[in-house]
């Protein structure tokens, strides 16, 4: 990509299409066309980096405990070393000067961004001086949020999420044991009351300042799977961008109250259901990975551990060059993806079969299918059905195939992770995976690899209901 660029930039005639729907206010684009967690499009193309600079917390939750960290695991408030504002500024840089697609720099704790503020407010500072174009966010439970609405609207910061489990105090109380909020530690329904009011109203305080917000709830079985629903829709109400339903990490290994007590998490067609449920509310965002507090990378990969402060060079200066000529590339893939899925969704409407398949795809980035199966540690979900293709979520899984061979005890565990899904697209597959997965009533094909993803689920979905496939793209 970075010589393609270099040789003089992109004779595409799609080059410069956008993929904004028409009714999109084009300042609302602009600001979230290279944000990956904001645009379901860009997070193809672009990297999110959060650093852990900011361990205070000002309320404790049933399913969390900082307190442990894997380096392969990606779950909200784990992180490997905190840092200070002035390590933060030199990892920044250190990882825009090779990675990039970084597009977005946020803090999402491993405490709260707005609690433990002055941390928060001297990184911004900091980075903003030295990469002015880079799109700063903070990610906050909102309780301490209505302090600080003006400072992050004066530095520029255009977008906040708030993770907001409930407006019901009472099932708020079965979530968060304890909060602290104004020198006093309050718990129960009073507790709930207080962080309910306070996030409505910092919600409501962000709006009004034309700043994004994306919402985070949590979805527990049985505590606030239907509640939910209500969520959607006061968030709506009050102007939330985005609402991201996230399922439950509830393992015993995690330390938290949930996992010990045996909480389960959603299955993928419960959570797929009640997203299914909230299509008339807030919009929903459906490819979140619940990314670390130290995660690096594009969505669904995690870099992290390649830029810890002991592989850090002592002294650092930005250059912008990479940045640049890799934004002047994905202009030009960019426009050429949006041609290729209008093309793929007119054939899909096309065949008016009334059916829908479900589609899982091993892709590394790049809107394509282009991962072996056997090195893929998750899979997009896709579905195609009169409507069109949508991305409907991810399917994590453990790698299969490490150093050439694979485990038979994995590929179970894969097998079972793609439970319901119709069809596997990869950039190649070996026949024993291939077999094993065909047993349990799952296609899966190679045919396609390299092809933009809705290209090749248009030219199945073309296949499968007797309609005229498209040709494959370049």
């Amino acid at each position: 990509m970075l010589a393609t660029a270099k040789s003089g930039g992109c004779a595409s005639p799609s080059c410069g299409l956008s993929a904004k729907t028409d009714d999109m206010d084009p300042a609302i684009w602009e600001k979230i066309k290279d944000h990956p967690c904001y645009s379901e499009e860009a997070h193809h193309y672009f990297a999110r980096m959060h650093v852990a600079v900011a361990p205070a917390c000002n309320i404790q939750c049933n399913y969390c405990n900082r307190k442990y960290d894997c380096a392969n695991e990606s779950r909200p408030g784990v992180v490997s070393e905190r840092l200070t504002p002035d390590q933060a500024l030199r990892k920044v840089i250190a990882v825009a000067n090779e990675v990039p697609q970084l597009s977005v720099l946020g803090i999402a704790g491993p405490g709260d961004a707005c609690y433990d503020w002055k941390k928060t407010k001297a990184t911004f500072e900091r980075v903003a001086r030295e990469i002015p174009d880079i799109k700063l966010c903070i990610s906050t439970n909102g309780l301490a949020l209505p302090d600080h609405v003006g400072e992050l609207a004066d530095m520029n910061v255009d977008h906040v999420t708030i993770t907001i489990n409930m407006i019901d105090p009472e099932v708020g109380a079965k979530i968060y044991p304890w909060i602290f909020y104004d020198h006093r530690r309050y718990t129960g329904v009073e507790a709930a009351r207080i962080l309910h009011q306070r996030q409505m109203l910092g919600l409501e305080m962000l709006t009004a300042r034309g700043i994004l917000t994306k919402i985070n709830s949590v979805m527990i079985p049985t505590v606030n799977d239907e509640h939910l629903i209500e969520v959607n829709r006061w968030v709506k109400e009050r102007g939330a961008f985005l609402h991201n339903v996230m399922p439950l990490i509830s393992d015993p290994a995690h330390g938290t109250y949930f996992g010990l007590t045996g909480q389960r998490g959603p299955k993928p067609v419960e959570l797929k259901a009640l997203q299914d449920s909230l299509g008339g509310g807030a919009k929903l965002m459906r490819h979140c990975r619940q990314c670390r507090a130290d995660a690096v990378g594009l969505l669904g990969e995690d870099r992290g551990q390649e830029f810890t402060l002991d592989k850090l060079p002592g002294e650092v200066i930005y250059d912008a060059g990479k940045r640049e000529a890799y934004r002047e590339v994905v202009a030009c893939e960019r426009g050429d993806h949006v041609a290729a899925k209008s093309q793929a969704v007119a054939i899909v409407k096309a065949a008016d079969s009334g059916k829908s398949l479900l589609v899982a795809v091993a892709t590394k980035g790049g809107g394509r299918v282009n991962e072996h199966f056997g090195h893929s540690k998750e899979f997009q979900v896709y579905e195609a059905s009169p409507r069109g293709i949508s991305f409907i979520g991810h399917r994590k899984v453990e790698q299969y195939c490490l150093g050439g061979r694979g485990a038979d005890a994995t590929l179970d565990g894969v097998i079972a992770a793609l439970e319901r899904i119709d069809i596997v697209l990869c950039a190649k597959i070996g026949d024993c995976p291939k077999d094993r997965l065909a047993e349990a009533g799952i296609r899966a094909t190679d045919v396609y690899g390299y092809d933009y993803i809705e290209t090749a689920i248009s030219a199945l979905y073309a296949a499968e209901f007797g309609v005229e496939p498209m040709a494959a793209t370049a």
